[in-house]
């Protein structure tokens, strides 16, 4: 097992007791993959993560750069925690997200909502700094760094990180981001946690097949959740709690019909909502959204139902 582990302290991040580099990277999730570092819950980890290009677009020569689909979205991993066991429930928190100070969008003709617009190729560059993101001399906005990439490993076989599934994997919500929880299911000792694609900014559906792509810095540490898990990944802000549901593209309803399905689930096997209070709260409070939806692509939709802490349902599961 190569274990890359450091006790000094993280030039970036003080409280890191670990740090793992982006040399350490995976394009798939499988029990397979030897981890790269081992931790124990509560510890703090620095985590370098590559953009979805693994460095490969750095300028106008090389923007549109055609990249195999199978060398894209890099995951920084394997992370074994201690005590992870099959049926636990591995809780991921982000406590920083530190993108690099140039990331880029791209789009080409045949991809998107907005695909018949296009007519060739497009790259866009954007410059961060200081929490703001620069797009041209006329637009700029406050950035939103967020990872489109948290999974452990699958249950069996091995998953490409492109995708997204009941691991987690690519599930690009913009609600995992600083400050936020993630919530995975897990299958193998030790969960396996890997992640990658980061964003300084996306929007809900990334419609056009990226978002802001960059590489950074994050700091995150794990708890365990024991003899509790979901059938999908839930992520947890301070204000709400955020089901995931995943479907083959083309099928935005059938994610949604997930999504929906699992919210309910927690409500009730959680919190003792019956069935129809389940279903009437949802209507009433929740909201259900989508988090990636690129049409035409290939790959997979992910909606999410968003569902907001209250004293009678205030985390996804009532003992975390």
């Amino acid at each position: 097992m190569a274990i890359e582990s450091h006790n000094s302290k993280s030039d970036k991040f003080p409280l890191a007791r670990h740090f793992l580099s982006r040399e350490h990277h995976n394009f798939s999730f499988s029990s397979a993959h030897p981890a790269a570092l081992v931790v124990l819950p509560g510890e703090f980890v620095h985590v370098q993560t590559w953009d979805c290009y693994r460095g490969a677009i750095t300028n106008a020569e090389n923007a549109l750069l055609p990249i195999d689909a199978s060398l894209i979205n890099p995951a920084t991993g394997p992370i074994f925690v201690t005590g992870a066991q099959p049926g636990d429930t591995l809780s991921v928190t982000l406590h920083e997200i530190l993108p690099g100070p140039r990331g880029v969008a791209r789009t080409y003709p045949g991809e998107g909502q907005l695909q018949a617009s296009i007519h060739k190729p497009f790259a866009q560059f954007f410059d961060v700094e200081d929490g703001l993101v620069t797009m041209n001399e006329r637009v700029s906005f406050k950035a939103a760094p967020m990872l489109g990439v948290v999974g452990l490993a699958p249950l069996s076989g091995e998953i490409s990180t492109m995708p997204a599934g009941k691991h987690g994997g690519n599930l690009d919500n913009n609600k995992n981001t600083i400050g936020s929880t993630i919530h995975l299911p897990v299958h193998h000792e030790g969960g396996l946690l890997a992640i990658g694609d980061m964003h300084a900014a996306m929007g809900d559906g990334e419609i056009c097949g990226t978002g802001i792509e960059i590489a950074g810095d994050v700091l995150l540490s794990t708890q365990l959740i024991k003899g509790i898990g979901t059938e999908y990944p839930v992520t947890e802000t301070a204000n709400s709690w955020i089901t995931h549901g995943v479907a083959p593209v083309e099928n935005i309803y059938g994610a949604m019909q997930i999504a929906c399905e699992e919210a309910a689930g927690l409500l009730i096997s959680q919190w003792g909502f019956t069935a129809e209070e389940a279903f009437i709260f949802l209507s009433v409070q929740g909201n259900l959204g989508i988090a990636q939806a690129v049409h035409p692509a290939q790959g997979t939709v992910i909606a999410k139902m968003e569902v907001p802490k209250i004293s009678a349902c205030p985390k996804p599961f009532k003992i975390a």
